[in-house]
């Protein structure tokens, strides 16, 4: 894959998406992206065919309705970097969903395949997301946990990462492209970025053991970048905070990361580099 950085048409809104991603687009098997810019008024409305469905609410308040329910008012926050954690809907296959945005809006579609069926469609609230501070130092980020493989869905994990200024994240650099359980996963990612303040830009290195994949990318405000292998960690500038947006999927439902190994030593403290390189 040449490219991996996915740009949005910035002129677009309303029923098209500003930014889309498919699993043909992207030369893979699963992973399936969107994200529109709603005016108040604007509705949204699908099928979900044989895909399931996690709508996350990354900015504006909107109504939305399945084949079996309707949630009103559904949203709090105005800007990712309220860093509050957001609403949510999942919507399995063979069903439908509309969104009618109430204000100005900022929806994530995040699709992959329904398998087995049988998840029930439900909101996901502020109080149903899990929080969690991870790494110490300029490796400390903040996370969302929206979707994770401990909550009910066929293939779908979403989840959302804070980087402050300076920070480093998805460090030390770990892939999941191998079905090799229980020592790794295979999971294609989507990383949907913004930047605060948005002239600013993140740092994403996508690269393979045997050097078949080695991109580093600027990565701008609103973009996404594809990691369909290798380990991929993210670097946010001084003066710039970094937000993404996680999207993955694979043949097996299960997060199990493996970490570089020439920069693992990085999570003990207690290994300094002279010991690494010993």
């Amino acid at each position: 894959m040449s490219n991996l950085i996915v740009r949005p048409d910035t002129g677009v809104s309303g029923e098209r998406p500003r930014l889309s991603v498919t699993p043909e687009s992207a030369g893979w098997s699963y992973v399936g992206f969107d994200v529109h810019r709603l005016k108040p008024g604007e509705r949204i409305e699908r099928d979900t065919g044989e895909r399931e469905y996690c709508l996350v609410l990354l900015e504006g308040k909107v109504n939305v309705s399945t084949a079996e329910c309707t949630w009103e008012a559904v949203g709090e926050r105005m800007s990712v970097f309220e860093r509050i954690p957001p609403h949510a809907v999942y919507v399995p296959g063979g069903n439908r969903y509309q969104v009618e945005a109430l204000t100005e809006t900022e929806l994530a579609i995040c699709h992959a395949p329904d398998r087995k069926g049988g998840h029930p469609a439900r909101r996901i609230g502020p109080e149903d997301i899990r929080v969690e501070v991870r790494g110490e130092g300029v490796t400390r980020r903040y996370i969302h946990h929206i979707l994770p493989e401990q909550q009910s869905a066929d293939s779908l994990l979403v989840v959302e990462v804070f980087t402050p200024p300076g920070h480093w994240s998805s460090y030390p650099p770990h892939k999941h492209d191998q079905d090799a359980l229980p020592d790794e996963s295979l999971l294609e990612e989507t990383y949907y970025y913004r930047v605060n303040p948005p002239q600013g830009f993140a740092v994403q290195r996508v690269y393979t053991d045997d050097g078949s994949l080695d991109s580093t990318l600027a990565v701008k405000n609103g973009e996404t970048v594809l990691v369909p292998k290798g380990y991929h960690p993210v670097s946010a500038p001084p003066g710039y905070e970094v937000y993404y947006l996680n999207v993955m999927a694979g043949p097996v439902r299960v997060w199990k990361i493996h970490n570089d190994p020439d920069h693992a030593w990085t999570l003990d403290p207690l290994r300094t580099r002279e010991d690494r390189q010993e």
